[in-house]
């Protein structure tokens, strides 16, 4: 799968289309699959099996447009909404996961809006699996001690989205973004705002793919609410090299929760992924390891994560996937496989194994 470092739905409004005064199109994905789910880490808890939804990609409903505004300018927009389709309800209690609406040219694009985190596509553009199945990167996020932390050190979407991205410059360009509250709606007075920057360079030539990635979440106004003051650094690096008869890929990611007198000691969360994919034909196989070092109240937790999958294209737009993953936590670390929604808060188990099929159109 080609690896892009904007959502796919950017990437649409981003590539011109051809002659078009206005252009609008309905997407959507539709994944469901099995899933095994065993080694849980409270004792007398035992295996469990599921048919799942989104296991290898969220299940979405999108309406994205372009209209040519002449003079170089265009328009553009995205609606996309979450569901679960193994019990059809919609996902986060949201009609749209993503709502924005933009303005490109000769100066780059601007988007204004809701709309996925820089720090969760720059990771998971690098991850073989793409953040999907059991053997996503992003599980080794979750079950963090400190309260909040998931979110927070690996945020998937922001609300009130300011977003600039620059033009290419010989395959180098670059995101930065503003949100004036990270969630929800900004408070009277702008009192419990919790304000992020961003920043994303990038540059691909040919089959390298390298960037960075840098945001702070500003939280030292939440005093003001009730919430402890705090502010969270996300520093990260990484890179992929595509040799045809395998892509390897990897990266480095920091971050850093800074209290500001809320009771909670400072977190520190240090991972590192090294993947390759190998495509041979309507076949790829995918491999990745990852290590993560989580420190808290002065202990240090570290959890190890390996995993092994298959895909076969059965056509253009449906895919067979398989995957199994496991993970070692030492010191009491609970970084588990799956997703919190599925396998519930309790059910934190250390390996696991889907297979599904995911259609896109």
């Amino acid at each position: 799968m080609k690896r892009k470092f904007i959502p796919l739905a950017l990437a649409f409004l981003f590539s011109g289309v051809a002659g078009a005064q206005s252009n609008v199109q309905i997407y959507g994905t539709i994944d469901v699959g099995f899933s095994h789910y065993g080694d849980n880490i409270a004792p007398g808890v035992g295996s469990k099996n599921a048919i799942d939804s989104g296991v290898s990609a969220d299940n979405t409903l999108g309406f994205r447009g372009v209209e040519d505004l002449g003079n170089g300018l265009k328009a553009s927009f995205v609606l996309e909404a979450d569901f679960t389709a193994d019990d059809g309800q919609q996902a986060d209690n949201r009609l749209f996961s993503q709502s924005f609406l933009g303005l490109s040219g000769g100066f780059g694009t601007l988007l204004v809006g809701r709309i996925d985190g820089g720090h969760y596509n720059f990771l998971k553009s690098y991850d073989p699996f793409a953040d999907g199945t059991v053997g996503k990167y992003s599980n080794i996020y979750a079950n963090l001690e400190g309260g909040g932390t998931y979110g927070l050190f690996n945020p998937k979407t922001a609300d009130n989205t300011l977003l600039y991205l620059s033009p290419s410059w010989n395959g180098f360009n670059v995101i930065a973004a503003y949100m004036t509250t990270a969630a929800g709606q900004e408070g009277v007075a702008n009192e419990g705002d919790v304000r992020v920057m961003a920043v994303y360079p990038h540059y691909v030539n040919g089959p390298l793919d390298v960037a960075i990635y840098a945001h702070r979440i500003d939280g030292r106004h939440m005093e003001k609410v009730g919430a402890p003051d705090i502010t969270v650094d996300n520093r990260a690096v990484g890179g992929s090299y595509d040799f045809k008869v395998v892509k390897l890929s990897a990266f480095y990611d920091a971050s850093k929760w800074k209290d500001f007198g809320g009771g909670n000691d400072d977190i520190k969360l240090n991972s590192w992924l090294v993947g390759a994919s190998v495509p041979f034909g309507k076949h790829a196989v995918q491999a990745s390891y990852i290590r993560s070092k989580h420190k808290y109240q002065g202990d240090s937790k570290t959890a190890r994560q390996w995993a092994l999958g298959y895909t076969y294209r059965l056509s253009k737009r449906t895919n067979f996937y398989a995957a199994y993953a496991d993970i070692s936590n030492d010191d009491g670390r609970a970084a588990s496989v799956g997703d919190a929604t599925r396998t519930g808060d309790a059910d934190q188990y250390q390996n696991g194994l889907s297979v599904g099929l995911r259609h896109t159109f």
